[in-house]
């Protein structure tokens, strides 16, 4: 990309679509975009309503230092240090995990569960882990009367999550505190419902996983130790001391999880109605389960 060239919008987008393309870098022209966009402060779809609007030095700069991030993979969401979920634009950092698509499901099976219970209740309702925040605010947008609490045991994560409940109206809806898994609870704490997204990768498949993934995004939310499942049996193994009766417990897990989940759940014995939901790409990806 010279200097001496008259970079506008549409000659931008178009020589870097090329170069990510060179590069391998998955849909090309839809992270061109995406990156111009953000350094013009414009929506997309104003690129192609000023496809001849003329680049600035100092834009053609900043644009260059952002090329060059996302061709060393860097996702799209740290360098944007935005993300939508639910709907819902949320701030991210490396400090913690890109939302994905599949953990919606985690907040649609939650609300068709408050959508059968009794609306004129306060339910209170605990995130294990909550990271971005993604999962909860979610919530708290959707039904503000309710009671939310969430916990991580990274402050830095904690932060991000506070920025994204201030920036969506629900700071006074969720109380954030710093835990490591229940430490922080008293005994005498219950709740509702109980929904995490744990870390539930198996260490020795980290080093697999792609480069955008595990050079970039946060290891304490994807490495679920030796097989994968340490954080979900022990969920599941002590909500149930958290849990009000017949209180709801909901974890997303691993696609190839759902038989020794299944076996976890029938081992701990103080559970019911244990039922399992698939993502949008049609794996196990939800269990949903109630406190005997």
């Amino acid at each position: 990309m010279q200097g001496d060239v008259c970079w506008d919008i549409k000659k931008v987008l178009k020589w870097t679509e090329g170069y990510f393309k060179k590069y391998e870098i998955d849909s090309p022209r839809t992270t061109a975009e995406i990156l111009l966009a953000h350094i013009l402060k414009k929506e997309r779809i104003a690129l192609y309503i000023n496809h001849d609007l003329p680049l600035s030095k100092n834009e053609l700069a900043e644009f260059k230092k952002l090329i060059k991030r996302r061709v060393l993979n860097e996702p799209v969401s740290y360098i944007t240090g935005e993300k939508e979920f639910w709907s819902i634009e949320f701030n991210i950092t490396n400090a913690v995990l890109i939302p994905r698509p599949d953990t919606e499901c985690l907040v649609e099976n939650i609300l068709c569960h408050l959508s059968k219970v009794d609306s004129s209740n306060v339910n209170r309702v605990l995130e294990i882990g909550t990271g971005s925040g993604a999962i909860i605010v979610s919530l708290a947008k959707e039904n503000k009367k309710n009671r939310y609490f969430a916990l991580d045991c990274s402050v830095d994560a904690l932060m991000v999550a506070c920025s994204n409940a201030k920036k969506n109206r629900v700071s006074g809806s969720i109380e954030f505190f710093a835990s490591d898994l229940f430490s922080g609870l008293k005994e005498q704490d219950s709740f509702d419902i109980i929904v995490s997204n744990p870390p539930y990768i198996p260490t020795e498949e980290i080093e697999k996983l792609q480069r955008e993934i595990k050079d970039y995004e946060p290891a304490i939310a994807l490495d679920g130790k030796k097989d994968g499942l340490y954080f979900i049996r022990e969920i599941i193994k002590r909500a149930y001391k958290f849990l009000k009766p017949c209180g709801m417990l909901t974890i997303e897990i691993g696609f190839d999880q759902k038989d020794h989940v299944s076996q976890i759940v029938h081992e701990a014995g103080c559970y019911k109605n244990v039922s399992f939901f698939k993502d949008y790409g049609g794996n196990y990806r939800v269990v949903q389960m109630y406190r005997r």
